[in-house]
């Protein structure tokens, strides 16, 4: 009976450890961020929509990440590299007046609803993609050409990316092959101009 209730409690102890162990890799965080998302669907109201267009859009909500994350990285490439090799004044000296002027808009506008939630701080954060890639063309010498070899073809990724964002951001949704190709540029850009 003792050696019984000896393996009882050494399984139950293996159990406790085993729990432990997931906890310290990260399943909390991700059952967080579970809990996160679905608070995020019942304020959103997401299950009194049809349910295709529901199953569509979380399909896409995938494809929406790596725009996000894509666009933001190269926003902070570059204020990073501009910050460092032409100083804190980078946004006058290096972006075309339009870009600012457009940016700067943007900004204003948003200001006035002082009841949203705003893009971000710096005028970079209100720039759209193309805008994004004009910054890098302008200043391709010296700032981005050690990065970016050609930058045609970081033109060509910019197009299909943007090509492929509007049709997420305008509700609609990519085939199987686009996401593939997408995932491939967004692959290449990352392994050219990560240092």
């Amino acid at each position: 009976m003792t050696e019984n209730l000896n393996d009882l409690y050494t399984f139950v102890y293996r159990g406790q450890l085993t729990e432990e162990a997931l906890d310290g890799a990260d399943r909390r965080a991700k059952q967080d961020n579970q809990s996160e998302y679905e608070n995020y669907w019942s304020l959103l109201s997401v299950d009194e929509l049809d349910e295709q267009h529901v199953q569509s859009a979380n399909t896409m909500a995938a494809v929406y990440v790596a725009f996000a994350a894509f666009e933001n990285s190269v926003r902070e490439l570059i204020s990073r590299t501009l910050l460092d090799e032409v100083g804190e004044d980078w946004w006058t000296h290096c972006v075309s007046k339009n870009v600012r002027d457009a940016a700067e808009s943007r900004r204003d506008s948003e200001e006035k609803v002082r009841w949203h939630t705003q893009r971000g701080q710096d005028p970079i954060h209100y720039t759209m993609l193309p805008h994004l890639l004009n910054i890098i063309r302008n200043n391709h010498q010296p700032h981005f050409a050690p990065l970016i070899h050609d930058i045609e073809w970081a033109a060509s990724v910019f197009e299909i990316i943007d090509r492929c964002r509007n049709v997420i951001m305008h509700s609609g949704a990519l085939n199987q092959r686009d996401v593939a190709r997408l995932g491939t540029f967004i692959r290449d850009w990352n392994s050219q101009v990560t240092v």
